[in-house]
């Protein structure tokens, strides 16, 4: 039994989890990755990604609740806190509190708060940038955090500096210090404020988010409410400060990162997550055990309290290669930084937001900011990791507003407005971007960074003609699988609309040469149309292979036949099968240089056959590799009834079942759309799942009780879920 009980001195609070939780984390994982600490009372302590996943995921084993504990059950020690809901319910309590939460907290309502987000770090960098020096956590991480969620949620303008102080206190405190006890009682102040507001909204609604609680939670008591919104605060604020913070210390002392990322903007989506894995604000949880288990062989019983450290899962070796290192493009899903099951963040689209526009703008306004000394890290960083100051010296910039020269260096920003959005091809939108007078000049193969409405960054190649300086092109096909930025531009994107825009910029310039010969795939055709062009103006010797599915959907290519002739060789995959790449290379004059743009798999093909002429290839920062199709290639249509909505619903076989719920229940939870992060996970009630995600086990798919419907479907004709 003894062996099967592993004993070990361990205090995450202690100094050395301050210095380096990574390293204690990994060192416990070697020597026992499931150990018994006596302090705080005695609990275990959990190191690998599996226990971890699963302890978090299984609420009727571990729960959250406090039971019998005299306090916040979900840290450990025990916070002698006031009730927080909905972290502190296990389902099924706890869901009309997320229910509730959600439509607030959704993927859509968020990217409605983007313009507010901007503003707030636009007014709080604007106080500090002409001063070239500024210590980061008061001027910036924390004011933006809690300006947002107190603006989103009503709070008057004049608390906002007011409870940003305390509230920093209660996180970065160790349990039980002085410094907490000053920032619990200074909090004191908010729980009063929340009532006001409150009794203030059912007599004056607003457009906030408090009006809505109020005017939708009238099932709830006062204190519930209360509850609920403090949380809110609790968990926008201090969160988004310590990512922030963490990710400008890395990126001062990792200048190569830096410049990458200022260098393309666009891999921001993708290095997030990275900094949201390495960089976990939320070091740890804690769940009490409800009835005699394992984990990791190790016998655990009732009324025992375990840790669940997700900085120590975000760095288990065998889920996440070389963990101590940031890779910005890697590709991290999976991992637990919003944690996973029931209470994962409800916020996580909120906290992207913000620390994505707070890190553009440093990157635009004052990329060259150093350390004047060591950042200072919060006195504990065994619940939530943070910064107490990170002082820093800049070139001093200008207020946003105030008029700069224009430049062409590519990485500065620019605000056009959407003159014309025209179909061109099956899926194929034409942008035409204008701004108050002549843009500056750009040569083919250049790109734009467009800056979306939502704060997501897309390259798109300009496609028009480089003389003109009065307009910028950019053609855009809708990629169902993608990640959301071709659909915003569909959907969203209309006249009149004004952008922020980066470049242009090219990392795929045309040489000079007497012989191209361009190959495009796609919508790989945008750099190459412009290409073509130049090529015929200098009057060089030139052919286009153009590909593409059918010839419906092949953006330019009526124009470019009807305009070059012969020298264009349309190949629809439907009328021709796939280009002879071999027999065009081997035709094809030596010196001649080669210009390819296209899917990957073309791309790849065309390596693999070019031979020893001159090769230039364009491929865009993607999001990571094998990632699950939304819809499978032979979906068919199903029928789902949502019994607590009252609904039954037809999904047809183009739409994913999370599409057609969110069409009656605009509120259900939703993350990750390709089945790695749990948050859409549903009770089954009847029917049987086609389940394609990957975090249920082969036994929970047996049992067929749970599914997450944004890629998953029903394997018969009909399926029940418990919305």
């Amino acid at each position: 039994m003894e062996a099967a009980r592993p004993v070990v001195e361990f205090d995450h609070h202690a100094p050395e989890f301050t210095i380096d939780p990574v390293r204690q984390y990994a060192e416990l994982r070697d020597k026992s990755p499931v150990a018994w600490t006596e302090s705080y009372g005695g609990h275990w302590v959990t190191t690998r990604y599996d226990d971890i996943t699963r302890i978090a995921r299984d609420d009727a084993t571990f729960s959250s609740a406090r039971n019998d504990i005299d306090g916040i059950a979900f840290v450990i020690p025990e916070s002698k806190a006031l009730p927080q809901y909905p972290i502190e319910l296990d389902p099924p309590q706890s869901t009309p509190y997320r229910e509730l939460i959600n439509p607030l907290l959704s993927r859509s309502a968020v990217e409605a708060l983007v313009p507010m987000i901007a503003k707030h770090v636009t007014e709080v960098i604007d106080a500090f940038i002409e001063d070239g020096s500024a210590d980061l956590v008061h001027q910036l991480t924390n004011p933006v955090p809690t300006a947002v969620t107190l603006d989103w949620l009503g709070f008057p303008r004049e608390d906002w500096k007011r409870l940003a102080g305390p509230i920093h206190d209660l996180f970065a405190a160790i349990p039980g210090s002085e410094r907490e006890q000053r920032g619990g009682a200074a909090l004191g102040f908010m729980g009063d404020r929340i009532f006001q507001l409150m009794h203030d909204r059912r007599e004056d609604p607003k457009d906030d988010a408090i009006s809505w609680l109020v005017a939708h939670g009238k099932a709830f008591s006062d204190d519930e409410l209360a509850s609920v919104i403090f949380l809110l605060v609790a968990g926008g604020v201090d969160t988004t400060t310590s990512l922030t913070g963490s990710t400008l210390v890395h990126l001062a002392n990792h200048p190569e990162d830096r410049a990458r990322l200022i260098r393309e903007p666009a891999l921001l989506d993708v290095a997030t997550e990275e900094f949201l894995r390495k960089f976990a604000p939320s070091q740890s949880m804690a769940r009490t055990v409800m009835t005699d288990t394992t984990i990791g062989g190790c016998p655990v019983a009732h009324g025992e309290r375990v840790l669940i450290p997700w900085i120590a899962a975000n760095h288990d070796p065998e889920v996440f290669p070389d963990p101590d290192r940031v890779i910005l493009d890697r590709d991290p899903r999976g991992h637990l930084s919003f944690g996973i099951g029931s209470h994962r963040c409800a916020g996580a689209h909120l906290a992207r937001a913000m620390f994505r526009e707070m890190i553009t703008q440093v990157l635009e306004r004052f990329p060259d900011y150093r350390l004047t000394e060591p950042a200072t890290p919060t006195e504990s960083w065994g619940n939530q990791s943070g910064w107490d100051a990170i002082p820093v010296t800049f070139t001093p910039g200008r207020k946003r507003g105030t008029p700069a020269p224009k430049t062409t260096t590519g990485l500065d920003v620019q605000v056009l407005t959407l003159d014309a959005v025209t179909p061109i091809a099956d899926g194929v939108v034409s942008l035409r971007l204008v701004g108050d007078g002549e843009l500056p000049s750009w040569e083919p193969g250049a790109h734009l960074d467009l800056i979306l409405p939502s704060g997501k960054v897309r390259q798109y190649s300009l496609t028009g003609d480089p003389a003109d300086r009065e307009s910028y092109q950019v053609a855009v096909l809708r990629e169902p699988a993608g990640r959301g930025g071709s659909a915003e531009v569909h959907e969203v994107l209309t006249p009149g609309a004004t952008l922020r825009v980066r470049g242009p910029k090219n990392h795929f310039p045309l040489v000079d040469a007497e012989r191209y010969l361009f190959v495009a795939g796609g919508i790989g055709i945008t750099p190459i149309s412009a290409m073509v062009r130049a090529a015929d103006a200098r009057g060089a010797d030139w052919t286009l292979l153009y590909g593409g599915r059918t010839r419906a959907s092949m953006a330019f290519a009526s124009a470019l036949h009807e305009q070059y002739g012969d020298r264009v060789r349309l190949v629809p995959q439907d009328e021709f099968g796939h280009p002879d790449l071999a027999g065009t290379f081997a035709a094809a004059p030596e010196g001649t240089k080669v210009y390819c743009c296209g899917p990957e798999g073309l791309l790849t093909a065309v390596e693999n056959t070019v031979g020893d002429l001159e090769l230039h290839v364009e491929r865009f920062t993607g999001g990571g590799a094998d990632r699950v199709a939304p819809i499978p290639a032979d979906a068919r249509a199903f029928e789902v009834t949502l019994v607590r909505a009252g609904h039954t619903l037809r999904v047809p076989a183009n739409r994913t079942l999370l599409e057609a719920i969110r069409d009656v229940v605009p509120g259900v939870p939703y993350d990750c759309e390709e089945g790695y992060c749990g948050s859409c996970e549903t009770r089954v009630l009847a029917g049987a799942a086609e389940h394609r995600d990957s975090i249920l086990s082969e036994a929970e798919r047996a049992g067929g009780s749970t599914m997450m419907i944004c890629v998953s479907r029903c394997a018969t004709d009909r399926l029940s879920l418990d919305l």
